[in-house]
């Protein structure tokens, strides 16, 4: 097959053949102006989870820290905190996850974000996979020996969506990157603390499984949000080449 031949436009696309394409199909959710800045906070999440992993792989007892902050126990708290920690609690778990899900899917579709529904999903979808997978590497255990604590899932999960909606707000208001930097971080803190409180209030996790939770979620994000946007590029280029390719067959 011949080359295909791309001509420039002044408004920063390219023509292939008849049809033009542009530098993005749609807006890309990991911003440009937030690929360098959040690449050092993803690495340093994902040492800090693997630090603290190797410092309590296999324990089935609080740590130094854990009985610094709290000793977990089923009555941490009593009503009516209890019940806002039960009410957390429940958003973490497969229904109360599924609606915030299903809200936030809603609202990119709305926003004909489609990119942004498919980040919201993968990105809590890997974060709470690559938190069972820890568990289940570190084997560390809280209230017996069938209860693997290190991450916490429900921080996990939690972090991970609200960082997703973070990064999509972060490039519809074009923030640059120390103003959508801040933004994510400060997501991730407002939805990642709550839940972390609530685990450790109710005697699930550890404080620092919480930690080791809320950090895979900033590792593993930006990641995803960076794989989303370059599957999406790659399937459009592949569109658009088939199309001209057809485009040109028609005009033989």
């Amino acid at each position: 097959m011949a080359p295909v031949r791309a001509e420039s436009d002044t408004t920063g696309g390219s023509f292939v053949g008849s049809w033009r394409v542009t530098d993005r199909s749609a807006p890309a959710v990991l911003p440009p102006s937030l690929r360098v800045p959040l690449g050092p906070v993803a690495v340093l999440a994902a040492l800090v989870v693997v630090v603290l992993g190797v410092l309590y792989a296999g324990h089935g007892e609080p740590g130094t820290v854990d009985r610094w902050v709290v000793r977990p126990t089923a009555d941490s708290v009593r009503p009516p905190w209890r019940y806002v920690a039960l009410a957390l609690d429940f958003l973490g778990e497969p229904g109360g996850a599924v609606m915030l899900v299903g809200a936030a899917v809603t609202g990119c579709l709305l926003l004909r974000r489609p990119r942004g529904a498919v980040l919201v999903v993968a990105g809590a979808g890997v974060a709470v996979g690559a938190a069972t997978l820890l568990k289940h590497v570190v084997g560390r255990t809280i209230h017996g020996d069938g209860n693997l604590s290190y991450p916490s899932g429900h921080t996990a999960f939690a972090t991970a969506l609200a960082c997703a909606v973070a990064l999509l707000a972060a490039g519809r208001l074009r923030l640059g990157g120390t103003a959508g930097t801040s933004l994510v971080l400060a997501a991730a803190l407002v939805a990642g603390a709550p839940m972390g409180w609530a685990q450790v209030a109710l005697g699930a996790h550890y404080p620092t499984d919480v930690l080791g939770g809320w950090c895979t979620a900033l590792a593993v994000t930006p990641a995803t949000a960076w794989l989303v946007d370059r599957t999406a590029d790659r399937l459009a280029e592949r569109t658009a080449e088939r199309t001209a390719d057809a485009d040109r067959r028609e005009r033989r």
